[in-house]
């Protein structure tokens, strides 16, 4: 059985981590999996993936994802291997056309992350997207949400869709240590209580709200946003007009988020819309408390084992953070919920159940 994962490229955010941590244990497992990248900057996720030389790298360029000529770039790998496992938008639409093109007959898998983007919203987008879904053996879900959104989308036979949850790598999580709060800024103190996200700058990742909420804080709450991204500039302007350059700390991209998490206080995911909420279930399996967004993607997996809250409401976001620093029983009670619920997402049950379908699409 031979697998190639395609994708855009393996810049920060949850499909790109969940290729970087699934290759390795799928290599584990003796099944044969490489990668395939429409863009091949090198990203932090493709330098670690690298470094861990588990699986041949291939890549079309560092050009534009938009451009069609990526279709007949494509074709040469589809003849290499057994299934073609895609992930994210354009690359679903590219692969599609290139199997269309060389009347190839090797399966497709998709996977949907997320319950909402600019296709959905499209009315146009349903019919595109229905004939380009329907070349897929099967569609990952990788919630329920998610699975009823492209069901009402695509009105396609249920038979093609796959709920298989997301999965952390509890491992790594659990192996690392947490820092000197007092080295990460000058300003940061060992007696202060840290916030952070660990999100991309991108629209539905919020981190505004975020911001907003320390007004309402005691100055020795700090806050670390940690990624990297189109929106950083706006949330750094934000952070200047409210005069809070002492108490928010911009991290950049980071190779030590578990140990990030386990030096911060308290988790926050402010995301408008989420297909799973990888960085809430990272927060949650350092029995830190989380508190999250009341939106599809983050609600089923925060809900009974962390806090939720209104979106965009930062009053109430920043009124859930005071209670839970003033009282210590509800701190470890949130804390302690949210880990057991971590286990739940270990990362090597969504890996036997990928090979389970990948067998299934092959036979």
């Amino acid at each position: 059985m031979k697998i190639l994962h395609v994708i855009n490229n393996l810049a920060t955010g949850g499909a790109e981590k969940l290729i970087l941590e699934t290759i390795p244990l799928l290599k584990q497992r003796e099944i044969e999996v490489d990668l395939l990248v429409l863009n091949g900057i090198d990203y932090p996720y493709m330098k670690q993936l690298k470094e861990l030389n588990c699986c041949a790298i291939y890549s079309l360029g560092n050009g534009s994802l938009s451009n069609p000529l990526l279709i007949f770039k494509i074709i040469p790998y589809l003849k290499k291997y057994d299934l073609i496992h895609v992930h994210l938008f354009p690359t679903q639409y590219w692969v599609v056309f290139a199997k269309l093109l060389s009347f190839s007959k090797t399966k497709l898998v998709f996977t949907e992350h997320s319950t909402s983007n600019r296709r959905i919203q499209n009315k146009w987008f349903k019919y595109i997207d229905r004939f380009v879904y329907s070349f897929y053996s099967k569609i990952i879900c990788i919630t329920d949400e998610v699975e009823e959104v492209l069901k009402r989308h695509t009105s396609l036979d249920k038979y093609r869709f796959k709920v298989i949850e997301n999965g952390v790598n509890l491992k790594a999580i659990e192996g690392a240590f947490a820092l000197d709060k007092k080295n990460l800024q000058y300003s940061i103190q060992e007696s202060d209580k840290l916030v952070i996200q660990v999100a991309g700058f991108r629209i539905e990742k919020d981190q505004k709200t975020v911001i907003r909420a320390m007004q309402y804080l005691d100055k020795n709450v700090k806050l670390l946003l940690v990624g990297d991204g189109a929106l950083l500039s706006e949330s750094e302007k934000l952070v200047n007009e409210l005069g809070l350059q002492e108490r928010i700390f911009f991290l950049g991209v980071r190779n030590d988020v578990p140990s990030l998490l386990k030096t911060a206080d308290i988790l926050v995911v402010s995301s408008h819309w989420e297909g799973f909420g990888l960085a809430a279930v990272e927060g949650m399996a350092v029995s830190k408390p989380i508190i999250a967004t009341n939106v599809a993607g983050l609600s089923n997996v925060v809900k009974g084992a962390g806090i939720l809250f209104e979106r965009g409401n930062e009053k109430e976001l920043a009124n859930i953070v005071k209670e839970l620093f003033s009282d210590v029983e509800y701190y470890s009670k949130v804390g302690n919920a949210g880990f057991e619920r971590a286990k739940k997402y270990d990362i090597n049950f969504m890996v036997e159940k990928l090979i389970y379908l990948y067998k299934e699409v092959l036979k």
